[in-house]
């Protein structure tokens, strides 16, 4: 999985240290909902049973680099 620096620095934080990168996949691979962002990203979105919650994952316009990865609180 391609990373950005800012997506290794950001991980860090306590709220996302648990985001498990099979779930950062599945949300590339199988994404139930997929938005192009303004500036070319690309968000994607997965349900992660475990947690109960929503996964956002901020992809490059190459669509396979992996920019940001949060919980998203608001998404329903």
């Amino acid at each position: 999985m391609k990373t950005t620096a800012y997506f290794s620095y950001t991980r860090r934080r306590p709220d996302r240290a648990g985001i498990k990168d099979k779930w950062i996949q599945l949300a590339i691979d199988e994404p139930l909902r997929e938005q192009v962002q303004s500036d070319g990203r690309v968000r994607r979105r997965v349900f992660v049973q475990q947690e109960n919650k929503y996964l956002r994952v901020v992809l490059l316009e190459d669509r396979e680099t992996v920019h940001n990865a949060f919980f998203d609180r608001d998404y329903r």
